[in-house]
C-alpha cells in the first residue's frame, strides 16, 4: 500500500491544524515510520498561476478557464 501526504507546513506547525500535540505526535509517528520524506523549496505552482491570472485580469484581458 502507498500513501502520499502533502503539506505546506513544517511538522512543528501540525499541532495548530490537528488541535493536539498528542494527536499530532501519534499521527506523525505512524506516517513517518519507514517512509521517504521529500522536501521541496520555492513558490508553489498554484500560487504562481494565481498571481499570473490576477495580473492578466487586472489588465483587462480575458481570463482563460478550464
Amino acid at each position: 500500500m502507498s500513501l502520499i501526504v502533502t503539506s505546506n507546513l513544517p511538522f512543528e506547525n501540525w499541532p495548530e491544524v490537528l488541535g493536539s500535540e498528542r494527536l499530532t505526535g501519534a499521527t506523525l509517528d505512524r506516517l513517518t515510520h519507514r517512509c521517504h520524506i521529500l522536501e521541496t523549496a520555492g513558490e508553489s505552482y498554484r500560487l504562481q498561476d494565481a498571481k499570473r491570472r490576477r495580473t492578466k485580469s487586472s489588465s483587462g484581458k480575458p481570463i482563460k478557464t478550464k
